[in-house]
């Protein structure tokens, strides 16, 4: 009798919890998900792969866009599905609207010969296929190191200009 009685007791409640209603849709994530990968293909072909811990959509921010708060790593596959370049970065944001990649903390590139591109900031916008910043970059080929402030390149980071350069360069007596 005493257990029937704390049985009764204790599935009986009163109380109703109120849950408060989401007051500004704009700051609201629509889709949250964690330790995402997604590959991404062409005509059948598996072109690149995206990975992060958390991937954010604000769907209804002025202006909408995706966040990457503990950073996004992308990489490029050639036909073979070797990878032959790729870009790492510590904190990402995504502007839909404008197509516009925001890369932030420790930006790490590789492009197709090799070459590696180190900066605390990286633009690349995808509509005019373009990769830029005014942030110190360094530089690293095989044969030297050289920092610029400041540089701009097509997407595939392979042709590219630079606007202040400092650094040591080798070059061939002759």
């Amino acid at each position: 009798m005493i257990v029937m009685f704390f049985y009764l007791v204790s599935c009986n409640s009163d109380k109703q919890e109120i849950v408060d209603a989401v007051k500004d849709r704009n700051n609201t994530a629509k889709l949250h998900a964690q330790d995402i990968t997604t590959v991404i293909s062409d005509s059948g072909v598996t072109r690149y792969r995206i990975s992060a811990p958390q991937w954010d959509i604000y769907d209804r921010a002025d202006p909408p866009y995706w966040e990457f708060p503990y950073g996004v790593h992308f990489e490029r596959f050639d036909l073979k599905l070797n990878i032959d370049a790729n870009i790492h970065c510590q904190y990402a944001k995504y502007f839909m609207n404008e197509e516009l990649w925001d890369l932030r903390g420790k930006v790490k590139a590789t492009n197709i010969r090799g070459e590696l591109f180190e900066t605390e900031r990286l633009f690349w916008n995808q509509r005019t296929e373009k990769i830029y910043t005014d942030s110190v970059v360094k530089i690293t080929r095989q044969s030297y190191i050289f920092n610029t402030i400041g540089f701009e390149s097509n997407q595939t980071m392979t042709q590219y200009t630079f606007k202040k350069t400092t650094g040591i360069i080798a070059a061939k007596d002759e």
